[in-house]
């Protein structure tokens, strides 16, 4: 708790535990919040299925009470990717980090003087804290996989072929091609990264983006599928097209 997530080297901190388990035949599945999970598994492990996805995007929480000053403001947030979508978006505010479980974090906006912190639209749902989103962030390239759930199992899994029917297919090709976009790029779950793939009226709609940690410097791409076309593979074209425009090197802090 007093390390932040990029500090802890992100790739899996949040899912060893549990893929350990898996690996030792403890447990027979583990569900995870899809975005916290490496997109390269450990030998043996599989996404076995993604449930339908909540809504993606990220909102701002703002204190009880709040009274908006006339001065720049003080953001809270933990991510990496968060911190750099709005310095890019106001680079008059500061920004100051975040940690803890939600209602840790909560509370802190609350009693610490901020004017706000960032969340993820799902999470405050999925806790019955809805009531706490003061605006949603539309314009925040949300986290690959963000608002996904993900039920991991070993290949050699008998049951498998049951758990699959939980799929849902628009959802697990979405972000299937998210995935693939982060991985391709060699980033993890903190990297300031965002990726959402959405289907509509039979079109998948991708927007990607990769930004310098200060926010000054951001590759975009947006793109624009045939659903029946649509496959992972996708993912890892599109990272190539914002590599080619230097992404890798906002990545490497160049």
């Amino acid at each position: 708790q007093d390390l932040p997530l990029h500090k802890l080297g992100d790739k899996g901190v949040f899912t060893k535990a549990l893929d350990e388990a898996l690996l030792d035949g403890k447990i027979d599945l583990a569900v995870h919040s899809l975005k916290d999970v490496p997109t390269i598994f450990e030998d043996g492990l599989q996404l076995n299925a993604v449930l339908e996805r909540a809504n993606p995007i990220d909102v701002l929480v703002e204190p009880l009470n709040y009274k908006k000053g006339n001065t720049s403001r003080t953001i809270a947030t933990g991510s990496i990717r968060r911190s750099a979508f709005w310095k890019n978006k106001y680079p008059e505010d500061e920004v100051v980090d975040l940690r803890g479980n939600v209602p840790t974090r909560l509370n802190k906006v609350d009693t610490l003087g901020w004017d706000g912190a960032i969340f993820a639209h799902a999470g405050l749902e999925r806790l019955g804290l809805g009531e706490r989103i003061s605006k949603e962030l539309p314009w925040m390239i949300s986290a690959p996989s963000q608002g996904a759930i993900g039920i991991v199992s070993k290949e050699d899994f008998k049951y498998s072929e049951i758990v699959s029917v939980l799929n849902d297919d628009n959802t697990r090709i979405c972000v299937d091609i998210e995935r693939a976009f982060l991985r391709t790029l060699d980033a993890g779950c903190s990297s300031p990264v965002g990726a959402l793939a959405e289907v509509k009226d039979g079109k998948l709609f991708f927007k990607g983006a990769v930004l310098s940690v200060d926010g000054k410097q951001r590759v975009d791409i947006q793109e624009e599928i045939e659903l029946r076309n649509a496959n992972e593979t996708l993912g890892a074209e599109f990272a190539k097209k914002v590599i080619n425009e230097g992404a890798a090197d906002l990545l490497n802090g160049n």
